[in-house]
């Protein structure tokens, strides 16, 4: 989601839906940070301070959440769990209360709706689902999370990593290889394209509030995994 992906040509997908939407576009996203790890560092609270009443937030995590706090906490792990669980740890020296991944999502979204902004949480996208040659689709825990943040704070929800994976399907394993030159997590910009598009898919196919804004509804893919 991040601009600049994870370098060497890489590209994040969030700035590559402004040219579809009628709206300006701020991509906030940072590399490599969780859910946990953005929180900490202040930048829900800081975008929290510069919506204004009728902004879109779009949040989605997940593929930098997993891991353990032990024996070394990389400061990006989440609690296991997801509701109210919480972990101790020490990060930087300094202790650290830890929220499991669902909690860190609410905490936003409910933050971001009180300043009267429409949130929709993603399903985090797949990694190269192509990589060993057939195709393999499998969400982890963190779709689940992300659908279950969304119910609990009430704001809408699209499973992104579903019609990315529905896309990447139809376009083969030649096509969909050469959209990760680097690793099987990070798109090249032809891939991160694509990987808009199918966020915008969902927004269509799901009639969510941020459909009225698109300058077109003819996106390709449907959603053939949830």
């Amino acid at each position: 989601m991040a601009p600049g992906g994870g370098g060497s040509g890489t590209d994040g997908w969030g700035q590559y839906i402004a040219s579809y939407l009628s709206l300006n576009v701020s991509n906030q996203a940072i590399a490599g940070r969780s859910a946990r790890s953005y929180t900490r560092e202040g930048r829900f609270n800081t975008i929290a301070s510069e919506i204004k009443s009728g902004d879109f937030v779009v949040i989605e995590f997940g593929h930098n959440d997993g891991g353990s706090m032990t024996p070394t906490d990389n400061g990006r792990t989440d609690c296991p769990g997801n509701g109210t669980e919480t972990c101790s740890t020490v990060y930087d020296g300094v202790a650290e209360t830890v929220l499991t991944f669902p909690a860190y999502l609410e905490n936003a979204a409910k933050t971001f709706k009180a300043k009267g902004a429409h949130v929709i949480i993603a399903s985090q996208t797949p990694n190269n689902p192509w990589e060993t040659g057939t195709f393999v689709y499998s969400p982890n825990r963190f779709w689940g999370y992300a659908e279950l943040a969304a119910e609990v704070s009430g704001v809408e929800y699209v499973d992104h990593g579903g019609y990315v994976g529905s896309i990447f399907e139809t376009l083969g394993e030649t096509t969909v290889d050469s959209y990760f030159p680097n690793d099987h997590t990070h798109t090249s910009v032809a891939g991160a394209k694509v990987v808009a598009q199918a966020f915008l898919k969902g927004i269509v196919c799901d009639n969510l509030s941020l459909k009225s804004y698109l300058k077109t509804t003819s996106f390709e893919g449907v959603l053939r995994y949830t």
